[in-house]
């Protein structure tokens, strides 16, 4: 069904979304230092640093940031580059955390199948 890059495990994407969540959960606090750590603003500041980071990083490299450690990328259904709406979209998507728990039978959660897109291991 796909090009033969191989679908990256739930683990795998779990820890790369592990990585880019406390990047900018520390951006979030050096940079907004007025906002104490676990307030509303603190938080909102986080998820919109969040945001920004994966769609930034997976815009100009394939991959967020914690992707990129972790050797994924995330690619369109031929395997090539994803469009910037498609991963602006998928990022919202994520951020909603069901679409992001929602999987099929092909490793692919919600947000991937809606926008055309696959996590594949690059190494």
């Amino acid at each position: 069904m796909f090009p033969s890059q191989s679908s990256a495990g739930f683990g795998r994407r779990l820890a790369a979304l592990t990585i880019d969540w406390f990047a900018s959960l520390g951006i979030a606090v050096l940079v907004f230092r007025q906002y104490a750590y676990g307030s509303g603003d603190s938080m909102i500041a986080t998820v919109v640093i969040f945001y920004v980071e994966i769609v930034f990083f997976t815009f100009l490299l394939g991959a967020s940031f914690g992707q990129k450690i972790l050797g994924l990328r995330v690619v369109n259904l031929q395997g090539g580059r994803l469009a910037a709406w498609r991963i602006a979209a998928r990022t919202l998507l994520i951020l909603l955390v069901i679409p992001a728990l929602v999987i099929d039978s092909d490793g692919r959660g919600l947000q991937d199948r809606l926008v055309g897109s696959r996590v594949v291991r690059v190494n």
